[in-house]
């Protein structure tokens, strides 16, 4: 038998049951989960993914510099209210 130990996880129970669904599908149980993620991070010398603070990706970045020179913009449309604005989506 291997050499194993137990370690406990305090951890919000809606998360728990939420990843205990999804690994279940992908024909896991949350232990071996956990055990996947610990052999990737000693693999990938830290997380085995980028933890970041929440960055936008480009085509946010894009929407959001949009958004930026529309309101700058003198000859763009105004609308006086969403229902004006929702009414000339219609059309």
């Amino acid at each position: 038998m291997a050499n194993t130990t137990n370690f406990s996880v305090r951890m919000d129970k809606d998360i728990k049951k939420q990843c205990e669904t999804l690994y279940a599908e992908l024909g896991m149980n949350l232990t071996t989960a956990i055990n996947v993620f610990l052999r990737q991070s000693l693999r990938a010398g830290g997380f085995p993914f980028d933890v970041t603070i929440n960055t936008p990706n480009a085509v946010t970045i894009a929407a959001m510099e949009e958004a930026e020179r529309i309101v700058h913009d003198p000859s763009a449309k105004r609308y006086s209210d969403v229902e004006e604005a929702l009414g000339e989506l219609k059309r």
